[in-house]
């Protein structure tokens, strides 16, 4: 069902052996071996509706001068923004993602950072200019995946390929706060190396871990979504949506090639600080409407079962909230 408002630009809407891999930030192309060790309001079905405005993005509607800002965030918080056009969304992505940054980085003196494959990456391309490419602590950055295909570094459907070609070569992280999969094992030893890694680190204090449910607490996960719903690794009806002991796992039956995959677990995935789910294009909308929506579909889609500890974030394209 169409939302009850017009859209101008952006609309906001908020509710309440072991063996660790460090993988130098190097091209997938090149030889290498991995080495161890973020005004006016209306109600709408029990959201509140307000209008967002940011100086940054000349074509908001406007309500006020304030800017956006990322606050302590609430346990179950769900926020959503609609974005006109690719260029507004990737601009307040950069932004929302730089203030958690600089949150992270004062309190922890560390931001764990989970990225996804897909659109993401390529939503991500304002961090890699002014004024973030220079303001941002990029050696207290720490990267992960969400999941990954278990194919060579350099193959065309690798997620670390993906970041280091779009973002990861463009920004000044240290080489060894870049945790890939060990490509030279299989799908299941794969994810029981990163599961290694993950204990590590939380153990090292490099990941948070959640005092509720025991599981690591990334500070930010940025994800995205496929047409069917599902997120990272965890597709509709496949039993790993219910894997609630492992930290991360790994699938042999894809339904979406390649069918060898490792993933993150949900209660990891929901463990997290901040999630920010970026969506776009027509062709997920129904997805967006069975998780935000009146959808007629009583399938729950792996995306409706993100649901962190703290903030959820929706940076939607019109297309993908067409269905709202």
């Amino acid at each position: 069902m169409a939302l009850p408002f017009t859209l101008h630009t952006k609309l906001s809407i908020s509710t309440t052996s072991v063996r660790l891999f460090h993988v130098p930030i190097i091209s997938p192309r090149a030889s290498h071996k991995p080495f161890e060790v973020n005004a006016s309001t209306l109600r709408l079905r029990g959201l509140s509706l307000s209008l967002v405005s940011d100086k940054r993005l000349s074509h908001c509607c406007s309500v006020s001068s304030s800017r956006t800002r990322v606050s302590m965030a609430t346990k179950g918080e769900v926020k959503k923004e609609v974005f006109e056009s690719a260029e507004d969304l990737a601009v307040a992505l950069a932004k929302y993602t730089a203030q958690l940054s600089d949150k992270f980085c004062k309190e922890r003196g560390a931001f764990s950072v989970v990225l996804s494959g897909g659109s993401l990456i390529n939503s991500l391309r304002k961090l890699v200019e002014p004024p973030y490419i220079d303001s941002i602590e990029w050696s207290k950055w720490h990267i992960f995946w969400a999941d990954e295909r278990v194919v060579p570094k350099d193959h065309e459907d690798s997620n670390y390929k993906l970041a280091y070609d779009g973002f990861l070569s463009k920004v000044p992280i240290l080489p060894g706060n870049v945790y890939a999969i060990n490509d030279a094992l299989s799908a299941e030893g794969a994810a029981e190396d990163y599961e290694t890694c993950l204990r590590h680190l939380v153990k090292s204090n490099v990941v948070d871990i959640s005092a509720a449910s025991g599981f690591p607490k990334f500070d930010l996960q940025l994800l995205g979504m496929g047409p069917d719903g599902h997120v990272a690794s965890l597709f509709p009806g496949h039993p790993l949506v219910k894997e609630n002991e492992k930290w991360v796992t790994f699938i042999k039956d894809s339904p979406k090639p390649p069918p060898e995959r490792i993933t993150l677990t949900f209660p990891v995935i929901n463990s997290s600080a901040y999630i920010a789910l970026v969506v776009n294009g027509a062709n997920k909308a129904g997805a967006v409407q069975n998780a935000l929506g009146n959808s007629q579909n009583s399938e729950k889609l792996p995306v409706a079962m993100v649901s962190p500890e703290g903030e959820l974030a929706w940076f939607l394209d019109t297309a993908a909230a067409s269905k709202l």
